[in-house]
């Protein structure tokens, strides 16, 4: 087929027709968030007809989907929509600054060759970002965005999903697709009949907007570790900053009966925080514009019904300290852009095909996803360690990045390195350096109980990582 000189694919009247009168195309994606944008401009480029659904068309405001790592950046570029980053305010981010009770290290990005210019994250206030990608959607000519509420699925007798069932306004209404797909986000409606698993959440991110912070390294994501859970800051405008502060389940600070949410944050997170930045912080908790997202765990599963395709956070989800969440989906997309071009996949409505295509899709997306799911879920155990052992393995962690073993650990953070192997093999070096700073830092008179806390300290290295691993080889 060939393209148009902006390019996009030419329209075709028949897919027009098919759309305006029948309300049918090759491909409907309920969602327009970011996956659900850049998939629909990747397929309408490509050809195909596509129905984007979304219940409201209003900017999102969100406190998560706000930092997109230098892979992110690449698989925007590869899609043709770098410059939806333009426009928005969006802050370069450049290193990661990790403070360890206070005692700080810069981890840069690292760069493909010593003369390579240094990779590039975008942080930026969600909704302007999700706003440019639906610009770009509605530019698209074979892309029809409809604004209406998905309540159902359209399913034949057979099982196969032939549609979307929707809510416009008061009306009654369907939409139907060769192919249907659910970028419908974290709390999916669709994902429990379809996804055998359910999203596990152990935390979550209560999240503040300071203004004009002075924060200790400009142009990085800052990660405050101490005896308490993580914070992140990082920069989203020129005037606006992100704080987020992780509150585990139960946590006793923050229990109602001493005072809560605001207590724990005025009275423990407040003076653990860099000088420079208390006074915004105070400022912004003085305001009250407080709120939370859940920090969820969810494993991929192949999708497995016809005409269905489940993506983005409906599909696989983790921790969002790494801020790995978009360049997952963007990746994701490219995946998906190869696997059913009109090249691999001539008739999206070949079902056989497509679904044998999907199941390619769940092992393709492993080499990016796996390694930032795992990295995502390892890392926030160690940073919010809660006993001896898990202590153990943040200090060797930390030591690891003073020693100057960055670029490996930063590179699988960034998306930059897609290869699980490395991973693994970072990930058990930290726990033998881990050993080694235990080994140094036990007295003369409890030596004898070094071999035992050594083996407890291996041993929940395993019981941190191998779930995770064994979560991301399952179909």
């Amino acid at each position: 087929m060939t393209s148009t000189s902006n390019g996009h694919a030419p329209r075709s009247e028949l897919s027009v027709q098919r759309r305006t009168e029948h309300h049918e195309a090759d491909v409907v994606i309920v969602g327009a968030g970011i996956l659900g944008c850049a998939l629909a401009v990747a397929l309408g480029r490509q050809g195909r007809s596509v129905f984007l659904l979304e219940q409201s068309m209003k900017e999102p405001d969100r406190i998560v989907g706000e930092l997109l790592q230098p892979g992110g950046v690449k698989a925007l570029e590869q899609l043709g929509l770098r410059d939806c980053l333009e426009g928005i305010d969006a802050i370069d981010v450049d290193s990661y600054y990790v403070s360890y009770f206070g005692e700080p290290v810069k981890l840069y990005y690292p760069k493909e060759t010593p003369s390579s210019p240094r990779p590039i994250g975008k942080s930026f206030h969600h909704g302007r970002f999700v706003r440019k990608l639906r610009e770009a959607a509605l530019a698209c000519p074979n892309v029809k965005v409809v604004e209406t509420k998905a309540t159902g699925l359209v399913t034949s007798s057979q099982g196969q999903v032939l549609g979307v069932e929707c809510l416009t306004g008061d009306a009654k209404d369907c939409y139907f697709g060769q192919l249907n797909v659910v970028a419908d986000g974290y709390a999916s409606k669709f994902r429990k009949i379809h996804h055998p698993h359910s999203p596990r959440a152990r935390s979550k991110f209560w999240g503040l907007e300071l203004i004009d912070a002075d924060l200790p390294s400009p142009n990085s994501g800052h990660v405050l570790l101490s005896d308490k859970p993580p914070v992140l800051i990082y920069q989203i405008g020129t005037h606006e900053t992100r704080i987020l502060i992780d509150i585990p389940e139960n946590l006793p600070s923050a229990s109602v009966k001493n005072g809560g949410v605001k207590s724990h944050l005025r009275n423990v997170v407040l003076p653990s925080l860099p000088a420079s930045v208390r006074p915004s912080f105070e400022a912004a908790l003085d305001q009250g514009h407080l709120r939370s997202m859940p920090n969820s765990f969810l494993p991929a599963s192949t999708n497995k019904t016809p005409g269905l395709l489940i993506v983005g956070d409906a599909l696989n989800m983790r921790h969002p300290l790494t801020g790995g969440g978009m360049t997952v989906a963007l990746n994701d997309v490219c995946c998906i852009r190869e696997l059913l071009s009109p090249e691999a996949v001539p008739n999206l409505g070949d079902t056989s095909l497509v679904l044998k295509q999907l199941s390619r899709f769940h092992w393709m997306r492993k080499n990016s996803s796996s390694v930032i799911n795992i990295l995502a879920q390892a890392l926030y155990q160690l940073f919010a360690a809660n006993d001896s052992n898990l202590l153990a393995l943040q200090r060797g962690c930390f030591r690891y990045f003073q020693l100057g073993h960055v670029d490996g650990p930063v590179g699988l953070l960034g998306g930059l390195i897609k290869q699980p192997f490395v991973l693994f093999r970072h990930f058990f070096t930290v726990a033998f350096l881990s050993i080694w700073v235990l080994f140094r830092e036990t007295p003369f008179t409890k030596m004898i109980l070094f071999p035992v806390q050594s083996l407890m300290v291996f041993w929940t290295a395993c019981v941190v990582i191998f779930p995770y691993i064994f979560a991301e080889i399952r179909t």
